[in-house]
């Protein structure tokens, strides 16, 4: 599973739980919590079948405050990526960042412009 590789290749996270998962002929469904070496979480879940497609993939910094969470909930509606948008400590925006992949690739990042 790419999902499990890329977390455990990951020279930025400190560990995770698969907390739930459940895989069917036409879909699946995850939910872990990653803590990084800054002992920031993300806890993201996952819901696809071949009609649907929920996602949340929320990080947050130690003392539970939001860094930044992606979703596609259908609010948001003036938002030019709809539904697909983050939410930020100063509000909401686009998002190109739509899977665990993408979101991971973002906050490695992240770590590599802070040092």
């Amino acid at each position: 599973m790419e999902i499990l590789k890329l977390l455990d290749d990951s020279d930025c996270i400190e560990n995770y739980e698969i907390i739930d998962y459940k895989h069917w002929s036409t879909g699946f469904y995850y939910k872990l919590k990653a803590i990084f070496t800054d002992e920031s979480a993300l806890f993201a879940k996952e819901y696809f079948d071949s009609n649907e497609r929920n996602y949340s993939f929320h990080w947050q910094q130690k003392d539970s405050h939001l860094i930044c969470r992606w979703d596609n909930a259908p609010h948001h509606k003036s938002i030019a990526t709809f539904p697909h948008h983050k939410h930020c400590h100063d509000g909401i925006y686009e998002s190109k960042e739509i899977s665990l992949v993408e979101v991971l690739k973002t906050i490695r990042q992240q770590f590599k412009s802070v040092k």
